[in-house]
């Protein structure tokens, strides 16, 4: 079967609430993630991977920071036309509003779809991580004569209540949705789970377009509250189950089809540390379906001395010693004679001076810790200072001291 002209709209204008302070200078697909990417480098790598590479980033809330990002990390070659991903504000065609939903950010944009002229268009999310070989996706919606194919993954039905529940019949007919239930209905043979929607959608091309703009007049401006089921009762949907996706290079020890809406700071925290250890959850190592992000050009790791351990420690950092357990440090930070970190994410730029003790906690970029800090040991004393989680993370926001200076790489 040929495989099909595939245009892709990534909807990347998620403010992110829950992940505050997190996203206080950034939106939600531009929040730093592991050692060296950024959330959104995770479906614009599974997008390429799997040869759709003409790619339209819808951005709004806060998007300088994910601008730069991709200008710097995403550029094809400019000789190949059908190779690109392009940032798309909102352009205001059809007044002077902000996109309004997911569905309204890809009606204000139908412009490009006719510009492009795909067969299909895949609209997804920006803000998890996982691998995902959409080809198979795309295999399933025209074998089975989908116009409007849902991507869904099973959930512990005491878990579904948090998303959009899809009910299905026979080979994934789309029969229903609910939207986070309370009561969610289970799996069709399976009682115990529910199948939940992703947020990944793909489209016959005139499907959706009459699809928006029917929603346009009704002032309907969402995906998963207003298109899809409007089309339910007109056009065939299916559900795609992510349970079935291959990706290659993915080892027996992983999570199979591992998948994490790090929509909360607990669940960002836990989805890094997924990466670490002996036999990782989610293993960032694999050749066969690589994640892309920026060419960083600073130097390597530079460890003087220390005690580390299960770690993952970004390209540019020096490590003058200390004790570091189970935690990921970004590029260029730097962790003092003394310091102890436990369980604890470290953003660029970041010094961590001599004698400093965190455990569990979060540190946003540009952060210059005092000797001798001490942050996760007290929950009520964090609490005073920063963002402590329900789950007991402590959150330290964006500090303003740019780069370190130079003499705090020196031994």
């Amino acid at each position: 079967m040929k495989f099909p002209r595939v245009l892709a709209m990534v909807l990347a204008g998620g403010e992110g609430k829950r992940l505050h302070p997190l996203t206080a200078e950034r939106s939600k697909p531009a929040v730093p993630f592991a050692g060296r990417y950024r959330v959104v480098d995770f479906v614009l790598s599974n997008l390429v991977n799997s040869g759709i590479q003409a790619i339209y980033l819808l951005v709004q809330y806060k998007s300088q920071s994910l601008i730069e990002h991709v200008d710097r990390a995403w550029v094809f070659s400019p000789i190949l036309p059908d190779q690109f991903v392009t940032v798309v504000p909102a352009q205001m065609r059809e007044g002077p509003e902000w996109y309004q939903g997911t569905a309204d950010a890809v009606y204000q944009n139908l412009n490009l779809i006719e510009r492009h002229a795909p067969e299909l268009v895949a609209v997804f999310g920006a803000d998890h991580i996982y691998r995902m070989d959409i080809r198979q996706m795309v295999d399933f919606h025209k074998q089975s004569g989908a116009h409007a194919t849902v991507a869904a993954i099973p959930f512990p039905v005491a878990q579904a209540s948090h998303f959009g529940v899809i009910e299905t019949e026979g080979a994934g007919r789309i029969t229903g949705f609910q939207e986070k239930p309370t009561d969610p209905r289970p799996m069709p043979g399976n009682p115990k789970q529910a199948l939940c929607s992703m947020g990944n959608y793909l489209f016959d091309r005139d499907v959706l377009v009459n699809a928006l703009k029917e929603a346009r007049e009704r002032g309907d401006s969402d995906f998963g509250h207003h298109v899809l089921p409007n089309l339910l009762h007109s056009h065939r949907l299916f559900a795609y189950n992510f349970r079935e996706n291959l990706v290659p290079g993915v080892r027996e020890y992983e999570e199979a089809s591992y998948f994490r809406d790090i929509g909360s700071l607990d669940a960002y925290f836990a989805a890094n540390q997924d990466l670490l250890g002996n036999e990782p959850r989610f293993n960032l190592f694999n050749p066969r379906w690589p994640i892309y992000s920026s060419a960083y050009q600073g130097p390597g790791l530079r460890v003087l001395q220390g005690d580390l351990g299960q770690s993952l420690i970004g390209a540019g950092t020096l490590v003058k010693g200390g004790r570091i357990r189970k935690s990921v440090i970004r590029q260029e930070a730097v962790i003092g004679d003394g310091a102890e970190l436990d369980e604890c994410v470290i953003m660029d730029h970041c010094v961590i001076r001599e004698g400093t003790r965190l455990r569990r906690v979060i540190v946003d970029q540009s952060n210059v810790l005092d000797p001798g800090t001490t942050i996760g040991f007290d929950p009520e004393a964090d609490r005073r200072d920063y963002h402590v989680t329900e789950g007991g993370i402590t959150v330290v926001p964006q500090g303003r001291n740019g780069r370190p200076s130079e003499s705090y790489f020196q031994p």
